[in-house]
């Protein structure tokens, strides 16, 4: 093996020449080397086109084609992630980005991740690693707290049963899954199984063909591919039409009418996902209403608040998460609006067993008293994979260092900047509202004499607004409306990042818009 340089060992080092991939003092130069980068790249991040300009294949034409016989030296390397990866990034980090959901960032959650991927844990069990597996604990039953979640969620609380010297049986609690995809999966299998083991069929195969699910048109469209991945027919998942008038949230008149039918069908209702701030236009589904549609039918509620449910911690939003007591399962994404670096998903169950009855797996070279004696939670066992990381000390540093009033402001601020978006694009006639904003997201679009025409402005004026660089937004469609999105969370925006960007869209706007378009809007 040849000498890797002075990027892994100090020439002047008694080893140097040996292959040593973690030398202390080395670390410590090249990790402060990646800091004063990192904060420069913060610093200077608004000079960054928000959407990468770079054609298909750029980096599979800049780069060798395979990789170096020896190692290189780390500067060498940096430089070339300046060169090379930078350009290909689409910043969501940056203040101009209003597109998607942020992934939002924050000093804490990146002292977290650090801790967290130097200490390397894989906390599959208790034993692999005890305070992996106990701050998780901690840090779900803070967060609940902090939603004000009823007990019956929680570890502590109404949370466990001794049933005899040390060992408990866990009867709420939460977990921490990498996204919201692997919170449906699990939530669905035990979903499943347990719907097989109270009606225990003879025929396996016949009894799950009968299986229904149940959701919105606007429900993450991971819920669809979830359910295939869990053995639902595509024929048996009904994602409920919804309209304008009920601002696209799920109907509890439509749902008991689809529920009715299957059943009269001989099928067999088994899964609700109640969206909280759908991704298209964070319509709220009425939680109490629907809850009380499927009481009798027995079936799973879940309730998708990936990104708006962290709004839940200020009092003035709670009310959305009203009926939450009688739902069985809850998961809501810190990364996407409380500072926590991507992935973070936390995922409250009222009966961890269920999960563990479908997902545990016990081979032998992971069998030990504790595990055994159910005195401790292994969350391989509440999750789809064996290994995880040690993601509850990022949460937990951003909690500690923020605290909830820090955190409530934090997204009060962002929704009263998506309001003054929201009234700038109300004080120009040329431009509509579409969708009630919710949160920190403002659904709008240019008006048109017709549907077709107003589609092709929209659409054009979206692409002359992201090919600028200067901001970054998306586009959905809803109800057979196509409409822009502009959303607010990143870390780093501020009022005048969204003025600015208003400005772009009004710049482009005139663009896009010919004479005739204008006298047309005129006479609307």
């Amino acid at each position: 093996m040849g000498n890797l340089g002075p990027n892994f060992t100090d020439p002047s080092s008694p080893h140097a020449g040996e292959f040593q991939p973690l030398d202390h003092e080395e670390f410590r130069r090249q990790a402060h080397r990646v800091v004063d980068y990192i904060a420069d790249y913060y610093k200077s991040i608004e000079e960054y086109s928000v959407l990468s300009q770079v054609k298909p294949g750029y980096l599979l034409a800049s780069l060798p084609k395979t990789a170096p016989s020896e190692g290189q030296r780390f500067d060498e390397i940096l430089g070339d992630v300046r060169r090379y990866i930078m350009p290909g990034l689409t910043h969501w980090v940056s203040p101009n980005f209003f597109g998607f959901f942020p992934a939002t960032v924050s000093s804490a959650a990146f002292m977290g991740e650090m801790l967290c991927t130097a200490f390397n844990c894989v906390g599959f069990n208790w034993l692999a690693s005890p305070a992996a597996t106990e701050l998780e604990m901690v840090v779900m039953d803070w967060l609940a707290s902090m939603l004000k979640l009823p007990p019956s969620f929680m570890f502590s609380g109404m949370a466990s049963v001794p049933l005899f010297s040390f060992s408990f049986l866990w009867t709420g609690g939460g977990v921490l899954q990498g996204t919201t995809s692997e919170a449906i999966i699990c939530t669905l299998v035990a979903a499943r199984d347990r719907a097989i083991e109270e009606i225990g069929p003879p025929d396996y195969h016949d009894y799950t063909s009968k299986l229904v699910v149940y959701g919105s048109d606007q429900t993450h469209s991971t819920f669809k591919k979830a359910c295939q991945l869990v053995g639902i027919r595509p024929s048996n998942i009904r994602l409920i039409p919804t309209t304008a008038k009920s601002n696209f949230a799920l109907s509890p008149l439509d749902l008991q009418k689809a529920i009715k039918a299957d059943v009269a069908a001989g099928l067999v209702p088994l899964y609700l996902c109640a969206t909280m701030g759908t991704t298209s236009t964070t319509a709220i589904d009425p939680l109490e209403q629907l809850v009380h549609v499927v009481t009798e039918y027995n079936i799973w509620v879940h309730v998708d608040a990936a990104y708006a449910g962290s709004a839940c911690i200020c009092p003035e939003f709670r009310h959305c998460l009203a009926g939450v007591e009688r739902v069985d399962s809850l998961s809501l994404a810190p990364h996407k609006w409380l500072l926590s670096y991507l992935d973070c998903c936390c995922l409250w169950v009222k009966r961890p067993s269920l999960l563990v009855k479908s997902l545990s797996t016990n081979p032998e070279y992971l069998k030990n008293k504790l595990s055994e004696s159910n005195s401790v939670v292994d969350y391989k066992d509440w999750q789809i994979g064996t290994g995880r990381r040690f993601r509850s000390l990022r949460l937990w540093l951003v909690l500690r260092s923020y605290g909830l009033e820090n955190l409530q402001a934090h997204i009060r601020s962002d929704i009263g900047l998506a309001r003054i978006f929201e009234d700038l694009v109300r004080s120009d006639s040329q431009f509509e509202i579409v969708a009630p904003a919710n949160f920190g997201l403002v659904c709008f679009r240019l008006k048109g004499s017709e549907s077709k025409r107003t589609e092709a402005l929209n659409k054009e004026l979206l692409e002359q607004v992201n090919s600028t660089g200067r901001a970054y937004i998306t586009h959905t469609i809803a109800g057979g409306v196509y409409m822009l999105r502009f959303a607010v969370g990143s870390t780093l925006t501020k009022e005048h990042h969204v003025v600015a960007a208003w400005k772009v869209i009004k710049e482009r706007a005139e663009i896009v818009l010919t004479t005739e378009d204008r006298n047309q809007i005129v006479n609307l």
